[in-house]
């Protein structure tokens, strides 16, 4: 399951748990991209639930929204990852340090308050 909601202006919350496939992926990147149009300086909820490796169908639909996914990046400043599997969290700060104009931080799922409030500065 991959859901995108928009409880506020300039901010998107995604949640993640389970298996991706082609066909999920696609209604979900169609809607991310649809959802962050119209915004700048946004923040970002992205929580990591059951993760799974997408499947392979699931990965050509990501590879053939890349450029307007990259186009996503200059909309949002700051991004909060939660996650319970520590690996998801490095790798997320790891994508933090390496994509610029935005800041991506890592939370443990007890520390998800502390993600919204950091959203909020």
């Amino acid at each position: 399951m991959l859901a995108i909601t928009q409880p506020k202006p300039g901010r998107l919350d995604i949640e993640l748990d389970g298996e991706l496939d082609a066909d999920i992926m696609r209604t979900a990147l169609d809607e991310l991209i649809a959802k962050s149009e119209g915004i700048s300086n946004g923040r970002m909820l992205y929580r990591i639930g059951d993760f799974h490796m997408p499947t392979l169908g699931a990965l050509a639909v990501e590879l053939r929204r890349l450029p307007r996914l990259f186009g996503l990046l200059g909309k949002f400043e700051k991004c909060a990852v939660v996650s319970e599997a520590s690996w998801i969290r490095k790798v997320a700060e790891i994508e933090g340090a390496l994509l610029p104009g935005i800041e991506i931080r890592s939370f443990e799922p007890g520390q998800a308050d502390v993600a919204e409030e950091w959203l909020a500065l």
